[in-house]
């Protein structure tokens, strides 16, 4: 089973300050590492009233400069709204600062209108865009001249290799899917309806005469809190990530096609109700993961809807001391040794 946490950073005004919230997330990420969790996932968007991530590739590299095995996966990078020359550079210096192989990125063509004209790329021509950069960083990484727009040029430095970071490309529409078959070593699909698109990334690679490369695992909900009183919990994180959905949801309505796994909530009762938000006692987190087994995934976001640090470490630490080690020995973890880096590092 895998263990990861992911981060948006949002920061609404009813949450915690945008200073805490980076912080705590590099702290977080550090504590994780220690305990042998595998990924620590970022998403990007620009222009957010709330502050989400702009700059995933800094933090990330905060991140990787604060552990030493835990892989940093851009999900999604909003790609097209990078130069790609200095996309190459900027992800093979976060390969060499990571020591190699920890950078992953998932690619997305991007959906909000304001964002493009943020940065003035025409959105029609994001498909292109995203293909120009897939041949740009496979161009770019080898550290030889090649051609880019009329002119010769080159990137240094280079991934650590042998190599190269791995490319998945996301979406949550069925063209997602054949694009991520064309284009990527990987297909990340996203919304509702993961299985049915990755069997079309799958058919289509078959049809390409491709591999298929194994399945990311399957993702557990949204989000995971562990806590010894529900009750009270669920009244702390309620405005967090009843925020969260319902801005997520307003967002997908930009999309056009696809689907999200986001839906608009009123009131706690309803938040209850959704899937994607689980709160558990460690006794039913133990079991949770039991029931679903190897080869999937426990996702946490400690920090959704920029609720206060302090809530999601009581998380992470109560899954340390009472969830873990029963994962661990349920054969469900390899033994991860003590942790070395305190919560308040």
């Amino acid at each position: 089973m895998r263990l990861s946490l992911r981060y948006d950073m949002r920061a609404p005004s009813i949450g915690a300050a945008p200073v805490e919230l980076y912080r705590a997330a590099v702290e977080q990420v550090g504590w994780a590492d220690a305990l042998g969790f595998e990924t620590a996932y970022i998403a990007e968007h620009h222009g957010a009233e709330d502050g989400y991530c702009a700059s995933p590739m800094i933090l990330g590299a905060a991140m990787l400069g604060r552990t030493e095995r835990i892989h940093v996966h851009f999900s999604a990078l909003v790609a097209v709204l990078h130069h790609p020359l200095r996309l190459a550079e900027d992800l093979a210096t976060l390969d060499l600062i990571g020591g190699g192989g920890r950078v992953e990125m998932t690619m997305g063509i991007g959906y909000r209108p304001d964002e493009f004209e943020m940065f003035g790329v025409p959105m029609k021509k994001r498909v292109r865009i995203l293909e120009e950069i897939v041949e740009v960083l496979d161009k770019a990484w080898t550290g030889e001249p090649f051609e880019f727009r009329g002119t010769t040029v080159r990137v240094r430095p280079t991934p650590v290799g042998p190599n190269r970071p791995p490319i998945y490309i996301g979406g949550s529409a069925d063209a997602s899917a054949a694009r991520a078959a064309r284009l990527g070593d990987n297909y990340m699909p996203a919304g509702s309806e993961k299985e049915r698109l990755y069997e079309l990334y799958e058919a289509e690679r078959t049809r390409l005469g491709l591999p298929i490369p194994p399945r990311p695992a399957p993702a557990g909900p949204l989000f995971l809190h562990v806590t010894d009183d529900p009750d009270r919990d669920w009244e702390l994180l309620a405005p967090h990530l009843m925020y969260t959905t319902n801005m997520n949801a307003q967002w997908a309505k930009e999309r056009g096609t696809g689907t999200t796994g986001y839906t608009f909530v009123e009131n706690i009762a309803e938040l209850k109700k959704q899937p994607q938000f689980v709160v558990l006692t460690p006794e039913q987190c133990v079991e949770y993961a039991r029931e679903r087994g190897n080869d999937t995934e426990l996702m946490f976001q400690p920090l959704m809807g920029g609720m206060l640090p302090e809530i999601g470490w009581r998380s992470l630490e109560l899954f340390e001391s009472r969830v873990l080690p029963e994962l661990e020995n349920l054969g469900l973890r390899e033994p991860s040794g003590s942790r070395k880096i305190p919560a308040s590092a």
